[in-house]
């Protein structure tokens, strides 16, 4: 499991660079021919990853109800997010690695219950989640880098 807590950390690092770079009105630029924007993706694959690991488990999610429902999947930006929201994720991004990599070494996820994600992934166990969260939030920084060129 240490390689994929490395990864998912180089990954959220990749992620905090765009809210460091890029301003406010860029994140919030959806580019003609794409559904979504910078913000969201980040958005989203915060959300995600708390539904693909904590959900199953029958634990709580370590974000709001309000922030699931906005970014989870399915959604689309609905209105232009705030410098509070880009703050918010500045501190969650690095924050629920470090959650989850402790509830991991606590056990805590021993009640996981297995499914099929909507792209037809089945994920067994938490470390099949964790690993499924990785390739899922490489997908999606590779839409941001292509979105990125048009803001």
């Amino acid at each position: 499991m240490e390689s994929a807590f490395k990864i998912w950390t180089r990954n959220r690092n990749l992620y905090l660079d765009f809210l460091e770079k890029y301003s406010l009105e860029q994140l919030n630029t959806v580019p003609q021919g794409f559904s979504n924007n910078l913000i969201w993706n980040i958005g989203h694959i915060i959300v995600a990853q708390q539904g693909l690991v904590y959900r199953p488990a029958g634990l709580p999610m370590n974000v709001t109800d309000e922030l699931y429902a906005r970014y989870k999947p399915g959604t689309k930006p609905t209105g232009a997010d705030t410098q509070e929201t880009v703050d918010l994720f500045k501190k969650l991004l690095p924050s629920l690695i470090t959650q989850t990599k402790n509830d991991y070494d606590k056990g805590i996820f021993g009640n996981y219950k297995e499914y099929t994600t909507l792209t037809g992934f089945h994920l067994a166990s938490v470390k099949e989640a964790i690993d499924f969260n990785n390739y899922h939030e490489g997908l999606h920084l590779g839409l941001m880098m292509n979105i990125r060129k048009f803001v």
